[in-house]
This record gives C-alpha cells, sequence and structure tokens, in this order.
C-alpha cells in the first residue's frame, strides 16, 4: 500500500472502545516518559565532558509535607520546566521512608485534589443538590494557581494514577472542545435546569406572562444577589417563546463558559501541557471522565475471583475463606474503603475490577497484628486468622488508618 493509500486509524476514534483508547494513552504517555528519561542521560553523559552543561535526574522528584502538601507542591511546580513534566513522578513525603514504587504518588494525588478542589480556598464552588463543584468566578485567587491545579491533574492522568475530581461532565466536554447544553447545567444545577425545560416545553403562548423573565441571570456577589445581563442590554429583553431557545443557550453559555473563561482556560492550559496530544482527541467526554476519575461499576465477585495469592494462601484456605466472607458482608462504605487502602483509589479503573490484580500473603506474627497494604502493589499482607471476629475487627481498623507510608 503507498502512501497515498494509508490508513491511521487515530483519525477514526470510532474504531476502538473506551479501554482500546485508555489502552493507546497509557502506551503512549510509557513512551513520552521513555524519551524524556533517555534525553536526561544524554544530557548527564554530556555534562560529564562539557562543565557547562548541567546534570538532571531522570525522574521528576517531588518532595512534600503531608502537613503541607498544597504549597510545597505549588512552590515546587511553579519552578519546574515543561519538559520535565514528561518525566516519570516519584513523591517523597518527608519524615517517610518508603520508596515510591506507585502507592506514595497515588496518596499524593489524593491528599493533594482534595485540598485543592475544596470550596474553602474558594476556587470552586460546591453545589450541594448534584454533589459537584464547578469554577468560582468570586474567586480571589489569579489564574496562575488555576493553571497549577490543571498541571496537577495532568500529571495524574499522565502518570496512570485515577483521582477524585468532582466536576460534571462539562468540563471534560470543554477540555475537547466540545459545546456544554442545557443537559450539562441539569448535571451542575438540576433544579434549574428543570425549571429551563420546563420554560422549553411551555405549550401556550403566553411565556412572557408566565415566566416572567428577561434576558439576565442573578448570582450570588459574597451573599448579596446580583443582576448580570447574558447579552447586551439582556435586561430589556423578555423571554418570549420566539427566544426562549436562545435565552436557554445564553444561560447555559454563562454558567459553563463566560463566567469562568479565564480560570477555565489556564486550567485547561495547564492539564493538556502534560496530558494533551492526538491519542487524547480519540475520546468522548464520558470516556476521558471514567479515565479520569475511574467508575463505580464495582463487582466484588470478580474482585474475588481475579485476586491472587502467595506462599501457602489459595483460594480455599481457611483464613481466605474468612476474609472473603468477612469482607463480602462489609458495608458499601467500608468496601470503598478497603479498595482505598489497598490501592490508593476507591474507584476501579475504565477496564473494570479484573484490572486491579490485587495479591493476598501470608504474614509473619499472630492474630494480634493488623492487615498491611503495600499500595505500590495491590498487595495485601494477612494474618492468619482462625476468629471472624478478629478478622472484622482487625481489617476495620486498618482500613480506618491508612494514611501515611512506613517500612517499620
Amino acid at each position: 500500500m503507498g502512501p497515498e493509500m494509508s490508513v491511521l486509524f487515530c483519525t477514526y476514534p470510532f474504531v476502538f472502545d473506551a479501554q482500546a483508547k485508555t489502552t493507546l494513552l497509557e502506551i503512549d504517555a510509557v513512551l513520552q516518559m521513555q524519551m524524556a528519561v533517555d534525553q536526561a542521560h544524554r544530557q548527564n553523559i554530556s555534562s560529564l565532558f562539557l562543565p557547562v552543561v548541567e546534570s538532571v535526574n531522570p525522574c521528576l522528584i517531588l518532595i512534600v509535607r503531608r502537613e503541607n502538601i498544597v504549597g510545597d507542591a505549588i512552590e515546587f511546580l511553579r519552578k519546574t520546566k515543561n519538559l520535565d513534566y514528561k518525566k516519570p513522578l516519584k513523591v517523597i513525603f518527608i519524615g517517610e521512608e518508603a520508596v515510591d514504587a506507585g502507592g506514595v504518588k497515588k496518596e499524593f494525588f489524593l491528599l493533594i485534589m482534595r485540598e485543592l478542589l475544596d470550596p474553602k480556598y474558594g476556587m470552586f464552588r460546591y453545589y450541594e443538590e448534584s454533589n459537584l463543584i464547578w469554577f468560582s468566578d468570586q474567586t480571589f485567587e489569579d489564574s496562575d494557581l488555576f493553571h497549577l491545579v490543571g498541571v496537577v491533574c495532568g500529571l495524574a492522568i499522565y502518570n496512570l494514577t485515577i483521582i477524585d475530581l468532582h466536576f460534571p461532565l462539562a468540563l471534560y466536554k470543554k477540555l475537547l472542545s466540545r459545546t456544554t447544553t442545557l443537559d450539562d447545567l441539569k448535571e451542575l444545577q438540576p433544579e434549574v435546569g428543570r425549571s429551563m425545560q420546563l420554560l422549553l416545553d411551555h405549550p401556550e403562548d403566553d411565556v412572557e406572562d408566565t415566566f416572567c423573565l428577561n434576558f439576565t441571570i442573578t448570582v450570588e456577589n459574597f451573599g448579596n444577589p446580583e443582576i448580570k445581563p447574558l447579552v447586551p442590554n439582556g435586561e430589556s429583553i423578555t423571554v418570549s417563546k420566539e427566544n426562549r431557545h436562545d435565552f436557554v443557550n445564553a444561560y447555559v453559555d454563562y454558567v459553563f463558559n463566560k463566567s469562568v473563561e479565564p480560570l477555565f482556560n489556564a486550567f485547561s492550559q495547564g492539564f493538556l501541557k502534560v496530558c494533551g496530544g492526538h491519542v487524547l482527541q480519540l475520546f468522548q467526554p464520558s470516556e476521558l471522565q471514567a479515565m479520569v476519575v475511574g467508575n463505580t461499576d464495582y463487582d466484588w465477585k470478580e474482585l474475588e475471583k481475579t485476586t491472587e495469592y502467595k506462599g501457602e494462601y489459595w483460594a480455599g484456605h481457611p483464613t481466605i475463606k474468612l476474609f472473603w466472607e468477612t469482607f463480602h458482608e462489609l458495608c458499601l462504605d467500608n468496601k470503598k474503603k478497603f479498595l482505598l487502602f489497598l490501592t490508593g483509589s476507591d474507584r476501579i479503573p475504565l477496564q473494570g475490577m479484573k484490572s486491579l490484580k490485587l495479591v493476598i500473603q501470608p504474614t509473619g506474627g499472630g492474630e494480634h497484628y493488623l492487615p498491611v497494604a503495600h499500595t505500590c502493589f495491590n498487595l495485601l499482607d494477612l494474618p492468619k486468622y482462625t476468629d471472624k471476629d478478629t478478622l472484622q475487627a482487625k481489617l476495620l481498623q486498618a482500613i480506618n488508618h491508612y494514611e501515611g507510608f512506613s517500612l517499620a
């Protein structure tokens, strides 16, 4: 087949399902990491013969204090060159001995995103009705910080780590340059979305008298209502049957675009700086969302079925049978805590439970010892419990005190 007849499958995203696209993105990230590492090695070799050439670390080493994780990370990332973002990330918590083989990194992203997205910082607004967040147009923070939040999110995806982002699908639409719609407003603000749908579905001609609306939106400005026009001279334009679709489109556009444009643009630039590229454009918004935050399609029997065992443990071992009997009796919240304890995330990859590849091995000591998680490898050290009540008590104690890494 000649060059004029060649086919690039990446130009036909419908050929791939979501799992295939995720695999392509992971391969692309690994290749970019290897290129960055190779370049660092070449520079280090050159530095041996040319004193003017500075030696560099082939990895991006992030050292943070647990009690100041946001401040330390932001200060570090501000000084980091764009090229260094492509290196494999290694995280070190000061005062903790674990070498980051993946688990420390997972916890770092979990903790820093929990902090950065907390409404107390005023960068994002929390919508209680939907349990989602969106960019706050009332923030005092400058766009530079939103850029760094985007970098952190990009680093998580680039380093194949699921993160907990309570954003609506609209975020992923915008990252992929798709248009937001009324459905996105319904997801973020269900009550407002329903009101807009009622407006569109009203069968009579008396829209002006029934709804009494003009082309404005009322927003809260530090506790005080403020009316803003959706279009020029919006205060003097009454919503009618003829222009109600224009009103709804303008309302949606204001919420997701106009009101937060500089903030989102900064976030998007930071995000795409790390993990943008042709492969990302293969994704549908819902697929990108599932890849970023994982999913909650839990199949606990599948988890048991695909778990592997080491040492004297096997599926029929008395302790293992006690473990799974106890585990399946846990409430959903505690099962999710177990996933968080063992894998660093309470959500599962897009590929499903089978991709977690949990491993359970016996450990020395008596029944008074707690189970220990090696988050880097999804590996559980499980003492040889012989009593179900003891196993349940120790397991619950362990999963409720999971934070922190030590070799002790």
